[in-house]
C-alpha cells in the first residue's frame, strides 16, 4: 500500500466519523499521540525483555521453557479443595475414595489450624515474657524520688567470706562489717540453734562505724523490737495490733533519752543547779527545774511552788521522764486542790494495767474544758492532757519545744480503747498524722532522713520508714539491714506478691499503712555486688527463702537461678562434678536443707538455661542435680550438631567430645535411671565422634573399623537389609547425622579407591582388581541405602553420592 491510498482511507475513516452522532470525537495533538506511542512501545519492549531474559536464564541450565509454560497451564489445583460429586450410595468405590480424600483435607485443616493456634500462641507467650521483663526493670527503677537506685561506683575492696576464690569485692567497709553478721546469722539459723536477735547484733557492729545518728537509728530499733514475740503464723501487720507495747515502748525510748539530755544540762551547770542528796528521777527534775525556772523565768505559771521550783513543770517533767511516782509525789507536796487529778495519776502508778476509771476521767476532762483550757500555764495544760487524754488538737507549742517533745506528748495523750464518736486521738490518728497530714515537708526530711525516719519508726510504720530510708545512698544499707532483721522476727508486713513495688498499700490493712517488698528490697541491693561477690549475694538471697514468686517456686531458689545464670560460674555455687559422680564443693552446698538442697537449685538452673537455649551449661546442672537422663538428651542433642565438624581447639565440638568422654567414664560400670533410647543414641553418638575424628585425621581404615561396629551403614549389598531395620530404630539425634556418615563414608571408599587405583604397575593385577571391585561393591552399597532409608535426605546428599560411585567405574 503507498501513501496515497493510505491517505484516502484515512479521509474517509474520518468523514465516517464525522457523520455518526453516537460516537463521541476524541482529538489529540501531535505530542499527545507521541507520548500514547512512547507509551505503548515500551510495554511491549519490557515483556519481550523480560522473556527475552527468562529463556536465557532457563536455557542456559537446559530448560526447556515453551514445555515448563504448558505443564504449568496443565495443572489445576481446583480439583484438590472443589466439593465432591455426590455418588449412589451403592457405589462403593466412590464412596471410600471420597471417605479417603475427606479424611485427608481434614487431617490437612487440622493440622494448619493447629500449627496456626501454636504459632499465635508461643507468640504471646514470648511477647508477654518480655513485657513482664521491661515491667519488672521499670519497677527497679521506679524505687523512690531519688530514682538513683543502684549505684556501682564503688571502690573494690578484698572480699571477708569469700577471700579464698580471690576476687575483687564491690562491698565497702559498712557493707563488708553487715554481711559478717549476716554470713554468721544464717549459719545458725541452718544449724537449727538458737536464733540471736539480729538487730542487737547489727546494732553492736554499728557501733564500729563512728556515726551518732546511726547509732541512734539502731538504738530507736532496739526499743521497738523489745516486745512479746508475734506469732509466726499470722500476717504480721495483725499481729502488730498490739498497739500498748509499740506506744510504750516508744514512750520508753523518748523518756530515756530526755533523761540523758536533762542529765548532760546539769553535769555542764553543776554550781548552779546544786544537786544533792540520794540520786533520783525526782531530784534529777527539781535540779532541771531549778536551772530552767529562775526567779524571772516564771512568767504565767500558776499554783504553788515546790521547795521554790513551780509545780506543774516539776510534775510535767517528772511525767516526760517517765516516773509517774515522782509526779505523784509532786502533786503530793502540792497540797490540796487537785483530788481528782492525784486521785486518777495514783490509779495509773498502783494499777498501769488496769483502765482509768472513766468518770474521773470524764470529771478531769470537764475540768479542763471549764478552766484548765484557757489557763496562763501551758505545763499545767500539758499535764492534764496527757492524764486525761483530751484536746488532741492542741499543739503545746511552749512546751514541746523538739521534734521529740511533740511525738512524746502525741503518744501520752492518745487512747487505744475509744469509740468511733470520741475526739481522742488513737494510734491510726497519729500515724495518719505524721505520715499524710505533716509527711516528709513539714519536718524537712530530705534535709534529716534520720530525724523524719524515727518519728515513723517510733509511731510503729516501719515499712515506711524503711522504704524512705533506703532512698538515700548514704542511709541505704541500713536500711535493709533493719528490715532483714525486723523481717526475720515477724515484724514487716509484705505485700500479697513479691512483684508489686517496694512500697505499697493494701486496701484490707488499717489507715494509713504501708507494705514493704522485702523481695525487691534485698535484690536491689544486692544486685550491684552479685556478680563479684556471688558468696555474699547467696546469705543475702537465704533470707527470701519462705517467700514465693507468682508461679509458686521458692524466691530463694529463684534468685540462686537467676544470678547462676547471669554470672554462669556454675562451678563457684554448685561445685564440680567428681569422677564418683558427686558435686564437690559449691557455695550452696552450706544451704542444703530439708525443703532443699544442691540438687533441686541446679535441676532448677538447668531448668531456666533451657527455656534460654543454654544447652551446653544446661548439661552440667542436669548432671549435678542427677539428672543424667537430662544431661545425656541435650548432650546429644549438640552433639548431633557438631559431630561431623572437625576438631578445633576451643571450638564447641571439642568441649562436647569432652564432656561425653566424662560422662562415659563415669557411666562405665554404674547404673543410671535413664530411658534407653537416650542412652543408645549418646552410645551411638560417641561412637561418631571417634569416626569422625579419625575420618578427619585421614585413619580410614580405622575409621571404618568404628563404623562398621555401629552397623549403621551397609559395607555390602547383604548388610542393607539389617542397616534399614537399625535406622527405623535411631533416634532424631542420628537421623539427623546420617547423611553427613554417607558423605563421610562414601569419600573414604573413593581415596581408597584412587589409592589403589594410582598403584599402576603396569601389569595385570588381580588382587589390585578384586580390591576395585570390593570398594564398587561398598559404594553401590551406601547409594542403595541412601535411596532406601526412610528419611528425607538433603537435597544433593544423593547426588554427591551417585556421582562418587560412578567416579569409580
Amino acid at each position: 500500500m503507498d501513501f496515497n491510498a493510505l491517505l484516502q482511507q484515512a479521509q474517509r475513516l474520518t468523514n465516517e466519523t464525522q457523520t455518526s452522532e453516537e460516537l463521541p470525537r476524541v482529538e489529540r495533538t501531535i505530542s499527545q499521540v507521541l507520548e500514547a506511542t512512547k507509551e505503548l512501545h515500551s510495554r511491549v519492549t519490557q515483556t519481550g525483555a523480560q522473556d527475552i531474559q527468562a529463556h536465557i536464564l532457563l536455557g542456559s541450565k537446559g530448560i526447556d521453557l515453551p514445555k515448563i509454560s504448558q505443564k504449568l497451564e496443565s495443572l489445576s489445583a481446583r480439583k484438590t479443595f472443589e466439593p465432591l460429586d455426590p455418588i449412589a450410595d451403592t457405589d462403593i468405590q466412590s464412596f471410600l475414595k471420597n471417605e479417603k480424600e475427606n479424611a485427608i483435607l481434614s487431617v490437612i485443616e487440622e493440622v494448619h489450624k493447629n500449627s496456626f493456634m501454636n504459632a499465635q500462641k508461643r507468640k504471646w507467650e514470648h511477647i508477654k515474657s518480655e513485657w513482664r521483663q521491661e515491667k519488672m526493670k521499670l519497677m527497679n527503677a521506679l524505687v523512690g524520688p531519688s530514682q538513683n537506685w543502684i549505684d556501682i561506683q564503688k571502690v573494690p575492696e578484698q572480699t571477708v567470706i569469700n577471700e579464698t576464690f580471690g576476687t575483687r569485692s564491690c562491698l565497702n567497709r559498712i557493707e563488708m562489717a553487715y554481711a559478717r553478721e549476716v554470713y554468721d546469722y544464717n549459719a545458725i539459723v541452718i544449724k537449727g540453734a538458737f536464733r540471736p536477735n539480729l538487730v542487737q547484733k547489727f546494732a553492736k557492729v554499728a557501733q564500729t562505724f563512728d556515726d551518732p545518728k546511726i547509732n541512734e537509728i539502731w538504738e530507736i530499733m532496739k526499743y521497738m523490737v523489745d516486745v512479746t514475740p508475734v506469732s509466726r503464723n499470722r500476717d504480721p501487720m495483725q499481729s502488730r495490733q498490739q498497739v500498748t507495747q509499740f506506744v510504750e515502748q516508744a514512750k520508753k525510748y523518748l523518756e530515756n533519752r530526755y533523761k540523758v539530755y536533762m542529765t548532760t544540762i546539769i553535769s555542764g551547770n553543776l554550781r548552779e543547779a546544786q544537786r544533792g542528796g540520794v540520786p533520783s528521777i525526782f531530784n534529777l527534775v527539781s535540779s532541771f527545774v531549778g536551772l530552767t525556772f529562775n526567779q524571772g523565768n516564771c512568767f504565767g505559771l500558776q499554783d504553788v511552788t515546790i521547795d521554790g521550783k513551780p509545780l506543774w513543770p516539776m510534775v510535767y517533767y517528772c511525767l516526760r521522764c517517765g516516773d509517774l511516782q515522782s509526779a505523784l509525789r509532786c502533786m503530793q507536796m502540792g497540797g490540796a486542790g487537785h483530788e481528782d487529778f492525784m486521785q486518777v495519776l495514783e490509779d495509773k502508778v498502783n494499777k498501769p494495767e488496769q483502765k482509768i476509771n472513766s468518770k474521773l476521767e470524764g470529771q478531769l476532762k470537764l475540768h479542763y474544758c471549764n478552766k484548765i483550757k484557757n489557763s496562763t500555764d501551758p505545763y499545767k495544760k500539758a499535764v492534764y492532757c496527757i492524764i486525761a487524754g483530751c484536746d488532741p488538737n492542741e499543739q503545746h507549742l511552749e512546751v514541746a519545744k523538739t521534734t521529740d517533745d511533740f511525738l512524746w506528748i502525741q503518744l501520752s495523750i492518745l487512747r487505744t480503747d475509744v469509740s468511733e464518736s470520741s475526739e481522742a486521738l488513737t494510734y491510726s490518728g497519729l500515724q495518719t498524722m505524721i505520715l499524710e497530714k505533716y509527711g516528709e515537708k513539714h519536718f524537712n526530711a530530705g534535709e534529716q532522713q534520720h530525724l523524719y525516719f524515727q518519728v515513723l519508726a517510733l509511731t510503729g510504720q516501719f515499712e515506711a520508714a524503711i522504704e524512705f530510708l533506703s532512698r538515700t545512698e548514704k542511709y541505704r544499707v541500713h536500711a535493709v539491714h533493719i528490715a532483714l532483721a525486723l523481717n526475720e522476727m515477724f515484724l514487716i508486713a509484705g505485700p500479697r506478691n513479691v512483684q508489686e513495688p517496694l512500697i505499697s498499700v493494701d486496701i484490707e490493712d488499717p489507715v494509713p499503712m504501708r507494705r514493704l517488698n522485702i523481695a525487691r528490697l534485698v535484690m536491689l541491693y544486692v544486685k550491684k555486688f552479685e556478680i563479684t561477690d556471688p558468696a555474699e549475694a547467696l546469705q543475702y538471697f537465704f533470707f527470701l527463702r519462705n517467700l514465693k514468686d507468682p508461679e509458686g517456686r521458692n524466691l530463694f531458689l529463684v534468685c540462686v537461678s537467676d544470678l547462676a545464670v547471669e554470672c554462669r560460674d556454675y562451678d563457684l555455687i554448685f561445685g564440680k562434678m567428681m569422677p564418683t559422680g558427686m558435686a564437690c564443693g559449691g557455695l550452696f552446698q552450706q544451704f542444703d536443707c530439708v525443703d532443699f538442697d544442691t540438687r533441686t537449685a541446679a535441676g532448677m538452673v538447668a531448668e531456666e538455661l533451657v527455656r534460654k537455649g543454654m544447652f551446653e551449661d544446661a548439661i552440667k546442672l542436669f548432671d549435678i542435680a542427677s539428672m543424667q537422663s537430662q544431661s545425656l538428651r541435650y548432650l546429644s542433642l549438640l552433639l548431633s550438631q557438631v559431630v561431623h565438624q572437625s576438631s578445633k581447639k576451643g571450638s564447641l565440638r571439642e568441649r562436647l567430645s569432652v564432656m561425653a568422654a566424662d560422662f562415659m567414664e563415669r557411666l562405665r560400670g554404674s547404673r543410671i535411671e535413664c530411658e534407653p533410647q537416650v542412652l543408645a543414641n549418646f552410645n551411638l553418638l560417641t561412637e561418631l565422634v571417634a569416626f569422625f575424628d579419625y575420618y578427619h585425621e585421614r585413619k580410614f581404615q580405622i575409621a571404618l573399623e568404628v563404623l562398621a561396629n555401629t552397623k549403621l551403614v551397609p559395607m555390602s549389598m547383604n548388610d542393607l537389609e539389617e542397616c534399614i531395620n537399625n535406622f527405623k530404630r535411631l533416634g532424631g539425634e542420628i537421623c539427623k547425622v546420617y547423611p553427613d556418615i554417607l558423605l563421610a563414608a562414601m569419600d573414604i571408599l573413593y581415596s581408597q579407591y584412587k589409592a589403589i587405583k594410582g598403584k599402576d604397575t603396569g601389569m595385570l593385577d588381580t588382587g589390585r582388581d578384586s580390591q576395585l571391585q570390593h570398594l564398587r561393591q561398598k559404594a553401590k552399597a551406601l547409594t542403595n541405602m541412601a535411596a532406601t532409608v526412610p528419611y528425607r535426605m538433603p537435597g544433593d546428599t544423593n547426588k554427591r553420592l551417585v556421582q562418587t560411585e560412578i567416579l569409580m567405574h
